[in-house]
């Protein structure tokens, strides 16, 4: 017969690719952890892994074994967090997806918080672009998203926890930085740093100015960035400009550049989590949404957010 610890111990092994490591994560010794999967083995009556690969992979029907075995360990999880909803009790494991203009500057924000308020929960976060946090979801491999709302899929549901507006962040010696406020026909493509493709912020950024989706001639050096903390350094060294989500500019440098807001109807953006099963883990995600709108909220009122907005959609 299979056990829970069996599947569990190699399911470490695919995770980590080492005997070893996989040892220390499952909190057993190495030669427990061999035992056990060398008695999975012989039950299943071939090999799960090739031990001569460095690092040790699985072999073709240990890999179609394994596929399965997640499956299984996730409908698990699934069970023992619906005792946990019974109770109302904030226990176990959650997986959070998060995007990359947000993970930097919202999760610092409630970790701590969160994790002396709820001991016995294990909240696992991990940054990942919009479609990623999508189709995490679709196949049941994270609890909830945390990400710019609404996005309107199908079978997701979404709940906003806050919005966030956006500012200007402008180098010294640019023309831009001697002025109170923008509007947004004022703002230049030849002098705007921008995220890559794939993230949804620059996606609203092109919307909100306007622009065709690429970097004017004028600038001799063409790059586009993964993160917001990139193109602030850019700015600071290279010259131009970009626009940042508010929480992104609680740490800026004032020497090198500064902040304008924006003229009239401020850019905003919602933020909140996306989830596929409304009742699975509510009290879990109840609390963390809960933790992340304090959190949030309580830093975006120290930036004096505008009175008139304009939402954009993350698309």
């Amino acid at each position: 017969m299979i056990s829970l610890q069996q599947l569990d111990y190699a399911l470490a092994v695919d995770t980590f690719r080492h005997i070893g490591q996989a040892a220390r994560a499952c909190g057993v010794t190495q030669p427990t952890l061999s035992m056990q999967l060398k008695k999975l083995e012989e039950h299943l009556d071939y090999p799960l892994f090739d031990r001569d690969k460095k690092p040790i992979l699985p072999t073709e029907r240990g890999f179609a074994f394994l596929q399965q075995a997640r499956v299984m360990h996730r409908e698990f999880e699934k069970l023992e967090s619906l005792v946990g909803d019974a109770r109302e009790e904030v226990a176990g494991e959650f997986r959070l997806g998060v995007i990359p203009t947000l993970s930097p500057y919202v999760v610092p924000l409630f970790v701590d918080k969160f994790a002396l308020s709820y001991p016995k929960a294990r909240l696992l976060i991990e940054e990942m672009k919009t479609d990623e946090v999508i189709a995490a979801l679709s196949k049941d491999s994270i609890d909830a998203g945390l990400l710019a709302l609404p996005l309107k899929v199908e079978g997701l549901h979404e709940e906003v926890l806050f919005e966030e507006f956006f500012q200007i962040y402008v180098a010294k010696e640019h023309p831009m930085a001697q002025k109170k406020s923008i509007t947004e026909d004022q703002l230049d493509a030849s002098d705007l740093w921008l995220l890559e493709e794939g993230h949804c912020f620059r996606s609203q950024i092109l919307k909100l100015c306007s622009l065709k989706p690429r970097i004017a001639a004028q600038r001799n050096i063409q790059f586009q960035s993964g993160n917001l903390e990139t193109l602030k350094k850019l700015v600071e060294r290279s010259g131009g400009y970009t626009i940042l989500p508010a929480l992104a500019c609680l740490d800026t440098r004032p020497s090198r550049a500064t902040l304008l807001n924006f003229k009239g109807p401020v850019p905003t953006r919602n933020v909140g989590l996306i989830y596929a099963r409304e009742y699975l883990k509510r009290p879990y995600r109840q609390a963390l949404a809960l933790s992340i709108r304090e959190a949030a909220l309580k830093e975006l009122k120290l930036l004096s957010p505008p009175l008139k907005t304009k939402l954009m959609g993350p698309r």
